[in-house]
């Protein structure tokens, strides 16, 4: 039997609540009674929240906002989905107030060691130069950055989508000090239910480094997708159908 339960969607870096609506419509298109409401946040800076000046605000001033935001909305058994940045954002979203939440859902999300910031988790080589880095599937060094999106994000799309998703990409900026973070908290995880879905065409984050977060987030389970970074814009569907097993 599936119970009612709400769904909210956080973005990743360089994006806003916009990418989540392929997903949202494949889960309503999809119906049942599991669904009660979907909505998409947005980071400070992004999306609806463009523009802002947020060089004073932090990860806990992110969390802060984002919590008042979902009780002024009045959402409780929540779902919470975060895609790639938001991985550093749920594990203190669920810290501050864990009986919001029913289950984390992290969709190819990144969980740097403590002590160790997101840009020293990517790293400044390719793949392979550092074990304890992820490393870019180009060479930063010399790579323009009109090139480097592609092979990121755009791996399983056609040209048109492409096209269309690099058009809206990097619009949307996160509050700077939300990359230089590096007090992470993992160990309060374990008593949450809590999914990893694992991107298996991911431009970004290969599959083992994927599984390695997914054992420092302390999940309890695995679902795979054979999609790339942006599986919520095209796989949606495929997405949709796990967030509703997931739900049950």
């Amino acid at each position: 039997m599936t119970f009612p339960v709400d769904y909210v969607f956080l973005h990743g870096g360089g994006q806003g609540a916009w990418v989540w609506h392929e997903t949202i419509m494949a889960l309503q298109r999809q119906g049942g009674t599991g669904v009660a409401r979907t909505v998409a946040l947005d980071a400070p800076g992004c999306g609806s929240k463009r523009g802002r000046d947020t060089a004073a605000l932090d990860i806990d001033a992110v969390v802060t906002e984002l919590l008042a935001e979902m009780s002024a909305a009045g959402l409780k058994d929540i779902m919470l989905i975060g895609h790639s940045q938001a991985g550093t954002v749920l594990p203190r979203l669920v810290e501050k107030q864990p009986s919001l939440f029913r289950r984390l859902v992290y969709v190819s999300c990144i969980a740097p060691l403590p002590g160790q910031n997101i840009v020293q988790q990517m790293g400044s080589g390719t793949r392979g130069s550092h074990p304890d880095e992820v490393g870019w599937p180009f060479d930063p060094q010399t790579t323009p950055a009109n090139k480097r999106y592609p092979p990121m994000f755009c791996n399983d799309m056609n040209d048109d989508e492409s096209a269309a998703f690099l058009a809206k990409l990097g619009r949307d900026m996160w509050p700077a000090q939300t990359m230089r973070a590096s007090d992470w908290n993992y160990d309060h995880l374990g008593g949450i239910p809590s999914t990893y879905v694992v991107c298996l065409r991911d431009g970004i984050l290969p599959v083992s480094w994927q599984e390695t977060f997914a054992s420092r987030l302390k999940v309890q389970r695995q679902v795979r997708i054979d999609a790339g970074h942006q599986v919520m814009n095209t796989r949606p569907h495929a997405l949709a159908e796990a967030l509703r097993y997931e739900a049950m």
